[in-house]
């Protein structure tokens, strides 16, 4: 919400100080390419605990379940 109070603020700044519509157009396009890029980096930012978390579980799983496999004898072979 609050990018979008930027985007209408930073227009009418820019009206008013008597910018051109087409200026004002790719500069409000050029503020808002900016505050989605830097909105993305905040959010994974904001979630990076939880990501490491989760790498850590998967990497935990996968050594597990590896070190089980190569304990155990396949069950498929046939014993003559």
């Amino acid at each position: 919400m609050i990018e979008f109070l930027f985007l209408i603020v930073f227009a009418v700044v820019l009206v008013f100080t008597g910018i051109s519509m087409l200026g004002v157009v790719l500069a409000v396009m050029a503020g808002f390419a900016i505050m989605a890029v830097a909105g993305m980096i905040g959010m994974v930012l904001k979630l990076l605990p939880w990501i490491i978390l989760i790498a850590v579980v998967v990497w935990f799983y996968r050594k597990r379940k590896a070190e089980s496999c190569h304990r155990t004898p396949p069950r498929y072979r046939r014993r003559y």
